[in-house]
Parts: structure tokens; C-alpha cells; sequence
């Protein structure tokens, strides 16, 4: 009750003094200066304004030098004085919130000039050697004869912007910064594949970027010579500047490889203790402390083993919760590790995406107009890549959702695992709150576009849950595939922090894993190399879930027959991505408003 006397007081203060007309004004002019704020941000990253959409410099990659990084945080001090000119009180509460997410952004990236060196570029996951042909195979499209003369530009760009990557690696080298051992082999792996096939090599299969230059060019209504010309062209850059670049970056890999032996967390790393303390805080939008987020992880880890164990008696399961692990893990519950299988795979993901939607109804009012695809990882990133994730429509919406699952090794896909994964990456998860946000009117477009990863993950793994409280996972076995992403999610607070904080060999946080879940081996230890490279971000899925769900136990308690939950997913989804205490504040001002 002190709690809705404080909020409500500061709403009138702060508005009280100033006039409809000079809450507008103070608006209009906030709301312009986010717009020039994004648009001059976008004008600096050519692959940002293709993710938006855009064929604005379509031929050019980001530039990737030191200089220009030092003159991005000098840009966001300047922003920061602009904000700061404004007059917070006199604008409307929307503008408000957008205002402290601005503000809270700018500061952030301003903390993070002192870790600037301190990520790893030269990853399994996302590491540029990946990402860049993903990137065109993915988000560059060709309409048009010039959208092909902007791919081989962007080809050309590969050796540029590798050479600046180098000299970035270069610079951490001297720094004592470096990934994990384990990271070098797969880089080199990944780097491999891009340049095997025609025309690095004499051998019948194509390589995969011109595999997909060919696939692209052949559907343009141009001329047979011109697409021969193009294609020619291509080749060309891809020996010239992609095979060069890609060959000097396996061999610095190489180097590396043989001066890092170790594979430790970031305590290991200058000042790492304070690196991963910062990593923590920016992830979770939280303060909770490397302890508190460890020991809420084993609580909870506790909370779903007993669920679980509900579930054996369902099934009548004699055995342990062990032994039903290993039983979960048996070949009735995978689909066969054929083409056949990993189509079968897709079109049931498919169904379950469609059926959901149908039902979606029932738990919002609001649905995003971007249609999702559903589509397996590409050949050439499988076997580094995750389980699965989604990729957000474009901002201009000319592109859909995509759902990605790697089908690399259907164990790593079993049946039961299938629907919660479907409804956390696809609808009602990621896609409708990616879309959603993407969408929305009203609001600086910054807000269309950012992403906090507590507020998205954890909307993610509550996404895993809304769908039981309305009677999906009828089949016991799918409900505990829901219980089992929940763990996995759950041991992830544990040994991120085991790994960064508590210095966790890689062998004993697979340990952990191992004993506690009923994930595959393979899964297990590609979940952890991930975390050793991501330091922090496994953690945001519990702690964002969890705190969706103690507002709307905190909402249903204080509003009763008030209580609306399509409502309350409006106000979780409806201001766009956004720190977890502008999340509470939000949920706190709908309680007032709904209980006036």
C-alpha cells in the first residue's frame, strides 16, 4: 500500500506543474532527438541497416577498426549530454520510460569502454568466421542485378574487414586476453568449410557462399550472360579476397592455439572477477550477485527434480529419476538421423507452431503481424551451432521470423523436448515478442530495434511455461521435455557461475550437467563451451522468468477479479525489450491504474 502511495504521488508531482502544450512540446522534441539519434547510429554499421531491412550501402561490410570503436564512445558521451538538456519532468510517462532506457543504454556503453577488449571475437558460436557468410547467405537478398554487384562487393569487403578483426586479436594477444583452448579447433573447422568446394578447390561440390550467390542470381530475370558474367565475378572475389582472408585468419588461429593451453572462465582474465561482475549486472539488469544468482540456481534445480519425479509416477516409472533420465534418452523418443527424420522433425514443429497460434487467443490481444518460418541450420554451421534460435523480422518488414533448429544430431532433438521448444523460440516466445516489439507505433524506433537478454530470455522460458496453465502438453512425457528445458535453464545459473566466479574446470561443470539433467552428452558439452564464451548470459533465462512471474503473482494478488492476463502480457510486451526494473515499474503503474 506505501509502495502505491510513492508511485502514484510521483506521477502527479511530476506533471502537475506543466501544461498539456509543454508536456507535447518537451515530447515532440525528445522523440525527434531519438530519431536523428538512430538514424545517425544505423548510418555507421551497413549490415545493421540490412538487418533493418534496408539496401542502404549495400555493397559495404561495418568497419571493425580500433579508431572507429574509440569514436563510437565519443558519440555517446555527446548523446548522453543532449539527453541529459532535456526536461524529465515535463514529459509524458511513455516518453519517461523511454528516457531512462536511453539513459540506462548510454551509460552502459560507455561502462563498457573499460572491457572493450575483454569478449572473444573467435568463438564457436558467433564468432565472425560464422557469422559473416551467415550474415549474406541469411540477410543480404537479391532482387535485382545491383543487389548482386553489392554481394560480390560485400565478398571483396571480407578481406578488409578480417584484416581489421586481426589486428583486434593482435591487440588482445598483448593483453593476455584470449578464449578458451577449446574454441581454436572449431574456428579453424568452421573457417575450413567456408572455403571448401569450387572454386577454392577442383573437387565436384560448390562451396557454400557460391552455392548460394548461384541459387540467388538464378532466380533474376536478367539474361543468361549476364547471370554467367555475375557468377564469374563471384568466383573471382571469392578466391581473390574470401580464400585469403579466411586462410590468414586459420593461421593466427593456428598460432593461438598453440600459446593458449588453458581453458578457463573469465576470473582468469585481467581484472576478471570485476569483468564478470559487470557481465552479470548488464545481463540480468539486476544487482544479484554471482552467490545469490549460484544458490538461487541449485534451489530451483531442487524444485524441478520433484516435479519431475511427479511425472515418473505418472508414467509409472519405477526407477530413479537417473534412471529415467537414461530411459528419456532411448531411440522411441527420436526421430531416425535421416533426411526423412529431420522432415519429419520440421513438420511437426510446424503443427505445433500452428496450433498454438490458434489458441493464442485465449492469453493475448495482441499478435504480431510477421509471419515465422521454421527452417534448419545451415550445413555449413551445424556442427558448431546451437540447439536452436530465432532471428527477428526486419524493421521494414520485407523479411519473416525465423525459427532455426539444428538437426545436426537428432539426439540432440528428442520428441519430448519438441513442443517447448517450438513454443520458446517460435509462438507464443521469442517471435511474438521480437514481432510485436518490431511493430509497434508510437514508441523512438531504438525501442523497435534493442534487446535486453533477462527481459527476452526470460519471456522465452515463461513462453515454456503460460502454454500448461492453458492445458497444452497433454502428453506427460512433453511436459517433462517443458521440466527438462526449465533445468537446463535452471543448471545454467549454477555453472556459469561455477565457470566465472567459483573457478569450475570445463570437466566439472560438464559434470554437473551430466548428473543433473537429461540432456546428451554432445548437447552438454557444447551448452557448456557456450557459457565459457558467453560469460553471464546463460543466467538471464531464470532470472528473467522468474521475475515475470513473481509481478504477475504480485498483479493477481493486489488486483483479484481485476486481473487480466491478456492484459498483463500487453503491458510486458507492448513497451518493446526493456530492463527488468522498468519492467517492474511498468507492472506496478498498470496495477495503480487498473485499481483506480
Amino acid at each position: 500500500m506505501k509502495l502505491f502511495f510513492i508511485l502514484l504521488s510521483s506521477l502527479i508531482f511530476s506533471c502537475a506543474h506543466y501544461t498539456k502544450e509543454e508536456m507535447a512540446s518537451e515530447s515532440k522534441k525528445l522523440n525527434k532527438f531519438f530519431e536523428e539519434e538512430f538514424e545517425a547510429s544505423v548510418s555507421r554499421y551497413p549490415t545493421w541497416q540490412t538487418y533493418l531491412g534496408r539496401k542502404t550501402n549495400y555493397g559495404k561490410l561495418d568497419n571493425e577498426t580500433l579508431e572507429y570503436s574509440l569514436e563510437e564512445y565519443k558519440l555517446t558521451e555527446e548523446s548522453l549530454e543532449k539527453l541529459e538538456k532535456f526536461n524529465y519532468a515535463a514529459l509524458p510517462a511513455k516518453d519517461k520510460i523511454s528516457y531512462d532506457i536511453y539513459k540506462y543504454d548510454l551509460k552502459r556503453s560507455l561502462e563498457s569502454k573499460k572491457w572493450m577488449y575483454h569478449y572473444y571475437p573467435l568463438n564457436q558460436m558467433f564468432g565472425y568466421q560464422a557469422e559473416t557468410p551467415a550474415f549474406l547467405i541469411n540477410m543480404h537478398q537479391i532482387d535485382s542485378l545491383d543487389d548482386a554487384l553489392a554481394y560480390i562487393s560485400r565478398l571483396k569487403e571480407v578481406k578488409r574487414v578480417f584484416d581489421e578483426r586481426l589486428v583486434f586479436l593482435k591487440e588482445q594477444e598483448k593483453r593476455k586476453i584470449s578464449p578458451p583452448n577449446f574454441v581454436f579447433e572449431k574456428v579453424i573447422q568452421d573457417s575450413k568449410n567456408i572455403i571448401t568446394g569450387r572454386p577454392f578447390d577442383k573437387t565436384k561440390k560448390i562451396s557454400t557462399l557460391l552455392e548460394d550467390f548461384t541459387r540467388k542470381v538464378t532466380k533474376l530475370k536478367i539474361t543468361k550472360k549476364q547471370k554467367s558474367n555475375l557468377i564469374k565475378n563471384a568466383k573471382n572475389a571469392l578466391v581473390t579476397y574470401v580464400k585469403p582472408a579466411y586462410e590468414e585468419l586459420i593461421n593466427y588461429t593456428k598460432y593461438l592455439d598453440k600459446k593458449v593451453s588453458a581453458n578457463n572462465g573469465v576470473w582468469a582474465l585481467p581484472d576478471g572477477e570485476d569483468y564478470y561482475n559487470y557481465k552479470l549486472k548488464g545481463i540480468t539488469t539486476t544487482d544479484l550477485t554471482a552467490e545469490q544468482i549460484h544458490q538461487k540456481g541449485l534451489s530451483e534445480v531442487k524444485r524441478i527434480h520433484d516435479e519431475m519425479k511427479n511425472i515418473l509416477k505418472k508414467v509409472n516409472f519405477k526407477g530413479s529419476l537417473k534412471e529415467f533420465f537414461t530411459f528419456m534418452k532411448g531411440d522411441q523418443f527420436l526421430y531416425p538421423q535421416t533426411k526423412k527424420g529431420r522432415k519429419a522433425y520440421l513438420a511437426e514443429a510446424k503443427r505445433v507452431i500452428k496450433e498454438m497460434k490458434q489458441s493464442l487467443p485465449k492469453m493475448f490481444n495482441t499478435f504480431p503481424k510477421a509471419e515465422l518460418k521454421v527452417k534448419a541450420v545451415e550445413a555449413f554451421r551445424e556442427k558448431s551451432a546451437g540447439t536452436a534460435f530465432y532471428s527477428g523480422p526486419s524493421l521494414e518488414g520485407n523479411r519473416p521470423g525465423i525459427y532455426y533448429v539444428n538437426l545436426y544430431k537428432m539426439a540432440d532433438n528428442p520428441k519430448y523436448m519438441l513442443e517447448a521448444l517450438a513454443y520458446h523460440e517460435g509462438i507464443p516466445g521469442h517471435h511474438m515478442q521480437i514481432a510485436i516489439a518490431r511493430e509497434l507505433e508510437g514508441i523512438p524506433t531504438f525501442r523497435k530495434t534493442g534487446g535486453y537478454t533477462a527481459y527476452s530470455e526470460g519471456w522465452g522460458l515463461y513462453a515454456e511455461l503460460l502454454p500448461k496453465e492453458m492445458g497444452f502438453y497433454k502428453d506427460p512425457y512433453s511436459d517433462f521435455g517443458r521440466l527438462a528445458m526449465e533445468l537446463w535453464r535452471a543448471t545454467r545459473m549454477v555453472v556459469d557461475t561455477g565457470i566465472h566466479a567459483k573457478k569450475w574446470s570445463r570437466e566439472k561443470a560438464i559434470k554437473y550437467l551430466s548428473d543433473n539433467t537429461p540432456n546428451s552428452k554432445l548437447e552438454i558439452s557444447k551448452g557448456i563451451e557456450r557459457y565459457f564464451v558467453l560469460p553471464g548470459q546463460a543466467t538471464a533465462y531464470k532470472v528473467g522468468m522468474l521475475k515475470i512471474l513473481k509481478l504477475r503473482e504480485e498483479s493477481k494478488k493486489r488486483l483479484g477479479q481485476r486481473f487480466n492476463l491478456a492484459e498483463f502480457h500487453d503491458i510486458v510486451l507492448k513497451d518493446g525489450a526493456v530492463p527488468l526494473f522498468i519492467l517492474e515499474k511498468n507492472i506496478q503503474n498498470w496495477i495503480i491504474h487498473r485499481n483506480e
